[in-house]
């Protein structure tokens, strides 16, 4: 069997808007009520794909969820077209496409039945994205139903768990055995800290992983009253490195000095508050960003065009480059229809370590397929959303049309 790293990302739904139901999350929040367009977001979107196939790597999607969510706001006693407007934006909300907060996931190699385990994230500590779990489990169930995957519904809600945002993993190779390391918080000044350790805790045993290979870090309490909604967007690692600002975590030290520890060849890259001040970091998504390894073995960094333009982290990369260090390439890519609601490269995939030969080829694209997805997304998604028109008929009708024709195109019927 032979392990590869796939990145599954989340296609951006017809439902695209910008609504702001974010609390924590800097550009959800300033770019509340503007205008979105959610062709050219989805289509950003099948353009990074196809920039990760160009590199080589193995390449999935999930698809959007039905949108309004009807049957919650039945839960709720209401309708679209009845509810209040701050309620029906949260039934329309496209943020799964935000695919590192569907689950966390344990490579075979790191559990003690030998499979690889997902569990789906909760997301209870925000309305718009606590609804959709269920649809995330079905895909879930769908893509890795084989017996080389353990699907898990989610940890209690008691417990907030949002997924591989807040989960890294150290590895001398994606198929070796690697260390895991779940990044919990406490506080964060007037946002909330969004996972919970007990729900970290509760991944690791349910995923079967050893006492040795599971690593609690708490994420800074300054990252998180930042903007650092999630660990993601001040660290991200891939194989022996780790990439993170250096007010990632509370106590930066002891991860460090257990990951030289526990991985052969650990690598550290910080970036040093002084070079990038954490504003900077957090703006231009940095660290929101893919590090991975193409079949060429050089560590690569896929960024967005916010990292371009912004002087202190462009300045830092190009010193870094020059330098020989680590990560050896940067890519660009243009997300723009997403960083603006507050999700970079790294918000828009979920990495799952398993064989592609045992997922489900509906879930699977290569480059044929992304050119069908297009035609479809280009002749059903809508042009534009102003937020205040998310109760209008004919946009939903729009909406659920969409979805269905991009369900039809990929044969995938019984997620309707």
């Amino acid at each position: 069997m032979a392990l590869l790293e796939i990145n599954f990302d989340g296609i951006i739904g017809p439902s695209h808007n910008y609504a702001g139901l974010s609390i924590g999350n800097l550009a959800s929040t300033r770019n509340a009520g503007h205008v979105s367009k959610p062709r050219a977001a989805a289509l950003q979107g099948l353009d990074k794909m196809r920039a990760n196939l160009s590199l080589g790597l193995a390449q999935g999607i999930f698809l959007p969820h039905p949108r309004p969510d009807r049957s919650w706001l039945v839960e709720l006693g209401a309708t679209i077209e009845d509810a209040d407007p701050v309620l029906a934006a949260n039934a329309m909300s496209a943020s799964a496409m935000w695919a590192a907060n569907a689950a966390t996931v344990s490579p075979a190699p790191d559990t003690a039945d030998c499979k690889c385990h997902l569990t789906v994230a909760n997301l209870k500590t925000m309305p718009h994205r606590s609804h959709e779990w269920p649809a995330t489990l079905a895909q879930l169930r769908l893509a890795f139903r084989g017996d080389a995957f353990a699907v898990h519904g989610p940890v209690p809600p008691a417990f907030g768990d949002e997924g591989a945002a807040n989960h890294m993993r150290l590895t001398t190779g994606h198929g070796e055995p690697g260390i895991e390391v779940f990044v919990y918080g406490v506080g964060g000044g007037s946002f909330p800290a969004r996972q919970h350790l007990e729900a970290s805790k509760a991944l690791a045993r349910l995923h079967r992983l050893d006492e040795g290979r599971a690593i609690f870090a708490q994420q800074s309490e300054h990252a998180i009253a930042a903007g650092a909604f999630h660990n993601d967007v001040v660290a991200v690692a891939n194989e022996r490195v780790l990439f993170a600002h250096e007010l990632a975590f509370e106590d930066k030290e002891a991860l460090v000095g257990a990951l030289e520890a526990k991985v052969p060849g650990f690598e550290y890259v910080e970036v040093a508050a002084s070079e990038v001040p954490l504003a900077d970091a957090v703006k231009s998504y940095l660290f929101n960003a893919q590090l991975v390894t193409p079949p060429g073995g050089e560590p690569t960094l896929i960024v967005p065009n916010e990292a371009r333009e912004t002087a202190s982290v462009w300045a830092w990369i190009e010193r870094h480059l020059a330098s020989n260090g680590p990560i050896r390439r940067v890519e660009v890519v243009d997300v723009r229809q997403s960083m603006a609601n507050g999700g970079g490269p790294a918000c828009l995939r979920l990495r799952v370590v398993a064989d592609p030969g045992t997922v489900d080829p509906r879930f699977m694209v290569d480059a044929a397929k992304l050119d069908a997805l297009g035609e479809v997304i280009r002749t059903n998604w809508p042009e534009q959303i102003d937020h205040d028109e998310l109760q209008q008929p004919a946009l939903i009708a729009d909406i659920e049309r969409a979805r269905t024709a991009l369900l039809n195109a990929l044969e995938l019927a019984e997620l309707a």
